[in-house]
């Protein structure tokens, strides 16, 4: 009897060995954690649990990101409810949930996409340039060092280039829709062209919130005519330089919190500017 029933725990234990991810699970664009990171997490913790012959280590540490159907390991699939152009190069995609779910993303989080074909230019967007309702794109996350509490610090100031306005809008969104959060907040939307700025009429509404200013800083305009009434006191032209960074920490109405996110490069540049400026290296975050 002791040897059948040894027999029946070690089929137990084998059927709760994690179980390795095909190749094809691994979207190869380096992101952390991979699913062979989470394997190989999950390996180590089901080889210590055997070996004490305590299942309840299995479960290790309760998931602390979002309560949602969302899987961190898993990508899963998500149906696509709309697709709008909204500016040259940049689109707004739905994504429809079942029943009355929310996904319950924190500020400052963000998802991982798959597709298992890549581009030698564009990369991705060629990709979701082809989406259409109806069509299924696969997800998997949450991830992201930088989780936002309101009230945490005195005032952010938000440095971001092109699409990196994507991960401040939640964060901004979070602020202003918390009547109780008293966080000033700056900033700073870096685009080529006037017309390429998206989220116009949502940046223009948080502009008239008392702790929101909202600037602009135009690569391929010259001509403050040329641009609304309500733009041209907010705008400026070049690049987001060094001399413009130190204005802009001066300007800070309390001590401030930079948030960063942009192209590698852009992020670099701000990176060192921002200590320049007089930032600790704990004083920003980097997307």
């Amino acid at each position: 009897m002791d040897e059948r029933k040894e027999e029946d725990d070690e089929e137990a234990w084998l059927q709760l060995r994690p179980v390795e991810p095909l190749p094809s699970q691994c979207c190869g664009s380096g992101c952390s954690p991979c699913v062979f990171d989470l394997y190989h997490r999950d390996l180590a913790r089901w080889e210590a649990a055997r070996a004490s012959k305590d299942r309840s280590l299995l479960r290790g540490k309760e998931s602390q990101s979002c309560p949602s159907k969302l899987s961190t390991e898993t990508f899963l699939a998500f149906h696509i409810s709309a697709m709008d152009r909204i500016t040259k190069d940049t689109y707004r995609v739905q994504f429809a949930l079942p029943g009355n779910s929310q996904l319950n993303l924190r500020p400052g989080q963000h998802l991982i996409l798959r597709y298992t074909q890549c581009y030698q230019t564009g990369l991705m967007s060629r990709y979701v340039e082809s989406w259409r309702a109806g069509d299924t794109a696969f997800w998997r996350g949450p991830f992201g060092g930088f989780s936002y509490k309101p009230n945490q610090y005195g005032e952010l100031l938000m440095l971001a280039a092109g699409t990196g306005l994507a991960p401040m809008v939640p964060i901004l969104h979070s602020i202003t829709d918390n009547a109780d959060d008293e966080t000033f907040v700056t900033l700073v939307s870096c685009f080529k062209t006037f017309e390429g700025i998206y989220l116009k009429t949502f940046l223009q509404e948080q502009a008239r919130f008392w702790n929101v200013r909202t600037f602009f800083v135009l690569s391929q305009e010259n001509s403050l005519e040329q641009l609304p009434w309500s733009y041209r006191e907010k705008t400026w032209f070049g690049r987001l330089t060094q001399d413009l960074i130190e204005e802009l920490v001066r300007s800070c109405r309390r001590e401030p919190f930079a948030l960063v996110c942009g192209s590698a490069e852009f992020t670099k540049d701000m990176a060192r500017c921002l200590l320049r400026a007089g930032l600790a290296e704990d004083s920003y975050f980097l997307f």
